[in-house]
């Protein structure tokens, strides 16, 4: 799951997939915003079925190693 979810982290923010991995920082490595991350959650909806992120679980995200737990823990329940 998570080489998936680099590709689409990736794709997203249009950088090569293999310079994103569990300690790629979306603020300081890939220069996302507030809207980038909003973006990202609903392309994570769409290709995992995962349910909408709020904001409130989108702040307290800062890497990808983050996110991917945070999906891990949201697709096991």
């Amino acid at each position: 799951m998570l080489e998936k979810l680099c590709a689409v982290i990736a794709e997203q923010f249009g950088v090569d997939p293999a310079s994103v991995d569990e300690d790629t920082a979306f603020e300081g490595d890939l220069g996302a915003d507030s809207v980038d991350l909003v973006e990202l959650s609903m392309a994570l909806e769409e290709e995992f079925g995962m349910e909408e992120m709020v904001e409130e679980d989108i702040a307290h995200i800062v890497t990808v190693g983050d996110l991917y737990r945070y999906m891990q823990e949201r697709l096991e329940l």
